[in-house]
């Protein structure tokens, strides 16, 4: 019996519904940064702040302390925590971590987006 390996790329888990999914890739660059600081425990942090061209901008920083009313997501060895209200905009998101010719990033595979601005900087709900 022989096998033909697969030329398709892995497809990832939608995100639940009520949370934020994690991509294997993206968990793989928050955990080297996340040894590179020497803080084994740290999450990340995402989240919606007020501002931008279009009306929100997104948060993206270190928790290195928990807060009583975070709600947290694991996957892949990582965690990523953001705050109630946040969550009502990210509710169903995918956090990503992709790599081009133009450059390497994060990205918010955010279902609840309206629109964005061309710096890619601001969201709108």
């Amino acid at each position: 019996m022989s096998t033909v390996p697969s030329t398709t790329a892995p497809v990832a888990a939608p995100p639940p519904a009520t949370g934020i999914a994690i991509s294997e890739s993206a968990a793989g660059e928050i955990a080297r940064q996340r040894d590179k600081r020497g803080t084994p425990e740290a999450a990340i942090r995402v989240g919606i702040r007020g501002g931008g061209c279009t009306g929100f901008t997104y948060v993206f920083e270190w928790a290195d302390e928990l807060r009583p009313t975070d709600k947290l997501f694991e996957a892949h060895g990582v965690k990523v925590v953001t705050d109630p209200k946040s969550l009502v905009y990210l509710r169903g998101m995918t956090l990503d971590f992709v790599r081009g010719m133009m450059g390497h990033g994060f990205k918010f595979q955010n279902p609840n987006a309206k629109g964005a601005c061309g710096c890619g900087e601001s969201v709108q709900f």
